[in-house]
């Protein structure tokens, strides 16, 4: 004789399932800056949501928390092996620009800042343990005696690596963030000049030591090494435009801030610039395809 069907089991599932609904977009959030790739992020959460169907979860006192724990965890064993696979990759590696729609909830500062796409590119330099405690601390505003269970260490050890990150965020960071206005402009005039040639506005905009960083992950030409200086990092963007068309551009929302998504040769791009002191401080360009489906979709 078969078992009947039980329609309580149902509704419990049903019930765990939506709680996990109300939690996945902060979930993804948190995933996406502890490993800077959206894709391997919803890995992640999808791996916990199986994991809590698999949990008694009327056991389950604060299922943010719980959740939080078990994504955290889950990222840091990634991110720990991503590392690896970060150090051969062909020419500086630079986090998956992601629309400011998928990342979850920004209501605070610290939830957008940490967000940004200078900050997810900072945080690479750090350890994952540093890293984790950072996000969770910084971000997510978690107590000490719950990262040290998440992340396996004694709280001690989390107030100085939380420290000891903030540290080395600390002085390439931008204190005070330009409205969406300024950054809006200044992204305008450095299209401009960029793709007119014009030398003089370009030495206006660019901050004396700004960086350009490429991402072509070895499918599209890209420098492999960034570009340091004013003087060079003109020059590179004078080549460019000498021998490439540019596309039309568009203003796109990436990481809680404007960015611009043109083409090169007919090749999609990311453009975010990072301000500093009122001028363009640093210079992400990311080409790789793989880490621009997300817009290039939408564009077509």
């Amino acid at each position: 004789m078969g078992q009947g069907h039980d329609p309580a089991g149902d509704e419990v599932g049903d019930r765990s399932t939506e709680e996990f609904e109300r939690y996945r977009p902060l979930l993804l959030g948190l995933a996406y800056r502890l490993l800077g790739s959206m894709w391997d992020a919803e890995d992640i959460v999808q791996d916990a949501y199986l994991r809590w169907t698999r949990t008694d979860t009327s056991a389950v006192r604060e299922p943010r928390a719980f959740l939080v724990t078990v994504v955290s965890r889950l990222a840091l064993d990634e991110l720990r092996s991503a590392r690896v696979t970060r150090e051969a990759y062909p020419g500086p590696w630079l986090p998956e620009p992601v629309p400011t729609d998928d990342l979850g909830p920004l209501e605070t500062a610290a939830l957008r800042d940490t967000v940004s796409y200078a900050t997810v590119h900072l945080l690479e330099r750090l350890t994952p343990p540093e890293r984790a405690v950072f996000v969770l601390r910084e971000a997510f505003d978690l107590p000490y005696d719950v990262i040290a269970t998440t992340i396996g260490a004694t709280q001690a050890n989390c107030r100085q690596m939380y420290h000891r990150a903030r540290g080395h965020l600390a002085e390439d960071r931008e204190r005070f963030r330009p409205s969406r206005e300024e950054h809006v402009t200044l992204l305008n005039r450095f299209l401009e000049a960029a793709s007119s040639g014009d030398l003089g506005e370009l030495t206006a905009l660019l901050s004396e030591d700004v960086v350009s960083w490429n991402d072509g992950g070895g499918k599209v030409k890209a420098a492999l090494r960034p570009v340091a200086g004013r003087d060079n990092v003109i020059a590179f963007f004078a080549g460019l435009v000498r021998r490439y068309a540019m596309g039309d551009p568009r203003i796109v929302e990436v990481n809680g801030e404007p960015a611009l998504l043109t083409s090169m040769d007919g090749k999609h791009q990311y453009v975010g610039i990072e301000i500093a002191g009122g001028r363009i401080r640093t210079i992400y360009a990311v080409l790789n395809p793989d880490k621009l489906t997300r817009f290039t979709a939408e564009a077509h």
